[in-house]
């Protein structure tokens, strides 16, 4: 195989993986380690990858902006939904619990699957708010503040202030970003707040993300590792990916 197809392949698998090592990409291809580092190197100084620590991610992972709510409803729903039906499995049984959903497109299919003995929903989407409150089986809170055109989701100081009152049995949070050493992370600064704020007035706190999001690093971290009860995401997250994560001291639930 000539370099440039080799490079070609790298790049693919990087983009469907969300990161690629040296180790793996060396037994795979059958080359020195030294030979893929240098397409690496190669890709990285194109613009393709961005080198991490042994291995590379997609360029575009590294990144401030965030996708719409459109676009990101569109991507991945199959695993979204495994998701959310898998961190349903986490939900403690017992009659008049109260949960936080937040902002996000895999926690808003909660939405439809919380069980009868959940009680009262805190969330500041609003599409999650008049989803919920078409039921009719339970209480919403719908939190106030300035509303992301983005998201869907409220933020500042109106949320932050009935937060700080709060304390819940559960709350489950979206991420843009997961990475053992970043933590859970978010571009945007005011809706960090919010995320922080959520997971510290709830006794658990659940991160529902699926494995696209693995290494992306974004400007605001609103929960370490060890902050959250359990990572829930899916089956696309490669073994050596989550048993990194547990090393650090998190809980993986693969849906």
């Amino acid at each position: 195989m000539y370099a440039e197809e080799r490079q070609h392949e790298i790049v693919t698998r990087a983009r469907g993986l969300g990161r690629v090592s040296v180790a793996e990409l060396a037994t795979r291809f059958d080359v020195t380690p030294e030979t893929i580092r240098r397409d690496l190197d190669a890709l990285s100084g194109r613009g393709l990858l961005s080198r991490v620590h042994g291995g590379a991610v997609p360029a575009e992972k590294l990144r401030l902006a965030e996708a719409s709510l459109d676009s990101r409803q569109t991507s991945f729903p199959e695993e979204k939904l495994a998701i959310a039906r898998a961190a349903m499995g986490l939900l403690p049984r017992r009659e008049g619990l109260t949960v936080i959903i937040d902002a996000g497109t895999t926690t808003g299919r909660l939405c439809s699957l919380l069980p009868e003995w959940v009680s009262l929903v805190v969330t500041n989407s609003v599409s999650a708010a008049e989803m919920l409150a078409a039921r009719g089986d339970l209480e919403v809170m719908m939190l106030g503040g300035q509303v992301r055109n983005l998201t869907q989701a409220t933020v500042g100081e109106p949320a932050l202030s009935v937060l700080r009152q709060l304390r819940v049995d559960v709350a489950f949070l979206g991420t843009n970003g997961i990475s053992a050493e970043h933590g859970f992370s978010t571009p945007d600064p005011h809706e960090g707040a919010v995320k922080r704020a959520m997971a510290r007035c709830a006794a658990q706190v659940f991160v529902l993300g699926d494995a696209s999001k693995m290494d992306n690093e974004y400007l605001v971290r609103f929960a370490e590792v060890d902050e959250v009860d359990a990572l829930v995401t899916d089956a696309r997250l490669p073994q050596e990916r989550a048993e990194e994560l547990r090393v650090a001291g998190l809980t993986v639930e693969i849906a």
